[in-house]
C-alpha cells in the first residue's frame, strides 16, 4: 500500500508521527531548519484547504503564511496525544478562516460582501465542463462554513470523517450530519442550473 493510500484511509505511518513530533521539538528548542521541514511537509495542504474554502488564492496564500506565523509563536499548542500535526494546521487555517469572516461580516458594508469571482480551471478541456466546475466551486463556497469545512475535507482533501472531526472540533456523527446537508443543499442549487459535474 503507498503511502498516500495510508493517508487517505486516515492511517499516518508512525514514522511520520514521530517525525513531526521530534521536528516540532526541535523548532521549540530554537532549529530553524526543523521550522523550515515543518513548512515544506504541510504547507500544501494547508494553502489547498485554505484556497478551496475562500476560493481565492490570495486569501489561500495569506492564510497559510498566518498558519505557519502562527505555529511560530505557539509551537507548544500542538498536542500528539490529539491526532497529527497536519490536521492539527489544517483546524488553525480554519479557525483563522473564520475569524476573518467574522470579522468581514461585521465591518465589511452589503454591497462590498458579494462572493469573488471564480477562476475557471486552465488547460484543455471541454467549455461545458470548465463552467460545471466553476458553478460547483461557487456552490461550494456559498455554502455556510461548517458545511464547506465537512465538504472539503472529506470529498476534496478525501479524509476520514474521523480526520474531519478533529479540524472541525466535532463528533464524527455531527461531520457525517453536516456532510448529508452539504451535499443536499450542493445538489439543490446544482441541478435546477444544468451542472453535469
Amino acid at each position: 500500500m503507498s503511502a498516500s493510500a495510508i493517508r487517505v484511509a486516515g492511517k499516518m505511518p508512525e514514522f511520520e508521527r514521530i517525525r513531526d513530533r521530534d521536528l516540532l521539538k526541535r523548532f521549540h528548542a530554537g532549529d530553524r531548519e526543523a521550522f523550515t521541514e515543518i513548512y515544506r511537509m504541510h504547507h500544501k495542504p494547508v494553502l489547498r484547504f485554505a484556497s478551496t474554502m475562500t476560493g481565492d488564492s490570495l486569501r489561500a496564500a495569506e492564510t497559510t503564511q498566518d498558519v505557519f506565523v502562527w505555529l511560530i509563536h505557539h509551537p507548544g499548542d500542538f498536542d500528539p496525544q490529539r491526532g497529527e500535526l497536519g490536521a492539527f494546521l489544517v483546524g488553525v487555517a480554519r479557525k483563522l478562516l473564520k475569524r476573518r469572516y467574522s470579522e468581514q461580516k461585521r465591518w465589511v458594508p452589503l454591497d462590498e460582501s458579494g462572493a469573488d469571482a471564480v477562476s475557471l480551471p486552465t488547460g484543455d478541456g471541454h467549455a461545458q465542463q470548465k463552467e460545471d466546475v466553476a458553478r460547483l466551486r461557487h456552490a461550494i463556497a456559498a455554502l455556510p462554513e461548517r458545511y464547506r469545512a465537512v465538504v472539503v475535507l472529506c470529498d476534496l482533501e478525501e479524509r476520514t470523517y474521523e480526520q474531519a472531526a478533529v479540524v472541525v472540533e466535532c463528533a464524527v456523527g455531527t461531520v457525517r450530519s453536516r456532510l448529508h446537508r452539504a451535499r443536499a443543499l450542493l445538489a439543490r442549487k446544482l441541478v435546477g442550473s444544468g451542472c453535469t459535474v
